[in-house]
């Protein structure tokens, strides 16, 4: 190979090496390693319903959950409350929440809910990587006299039917 060809061959693989580089930086950005799992639904209660146009979230817990926020009592650790976002009649995608002891230190305490962490799945229930899990944190942190929730104040009214 002659030394011009020698010089773009090098070139085009830095370029090639650095553009992989940015890419797996990017992702790392949005698919941020946490603890949640996706929880069994049957196993959680429909307590709420929100509805803003075509988009309609069912909002689920546990049984527990439900009964320490009615007591007045701190959701307990391995609680999980989804939101089922359906678009014009379908779903979309979940938003799941789980609390743990101490996951919140898995985290800046800047960035921290509580110990609760989050992440989105689409239908199929696989993880969606083009979610940043940050901007949840954010938005929740804005709830921390409700412990970091949105709709802890129609859980008190929840007798059995979804609270709209």
């Amino acid at each position: 190979m002659n030394p011009p060809k020698k010089k773009i061959a090098r070139l085009s693989a830095q370029i090639t090496l650095a553009a992989c580089a940015a890419f797996m930086l990017a992702w790392q950005a949005h698919a941020e390693a946490n603890r949640v799992t996706f929880p069994k639904l049957e196993d959680l209660v429909h307590y709420t319903t929100v509805r803003r146009g075509n988009v309609t979230e069912h909002i689920s817990t546990t049984r527990e959950a439900i009964e320490a926020i009615q007591k007045g009592q701190p959701v307990p650790n391995g609680t999980h409350f989804v939101l089922a976002d359906h678009r014009d009649e379908k779903i979309y995608r979940y938003f799941v929440m789980e609390k743990g002891p101490g996951w919140g230190a898995d985290f800046e305490e800047r960035r921290r809910t509580g110990d609760w962490q989050f992440q989105w799945y689409w239908p199929d229930r696989k993880i969606n990587l083009q979610e940043n899990t940050a901007r949840c944190m954010s938005c929740h942190s804005s709830q921390k006299d409700r412990d970091y929730l949105f709709t802890a104040r129609r859980l008190p009214e929840f007798r059995g039917k979804p609270v709209e």
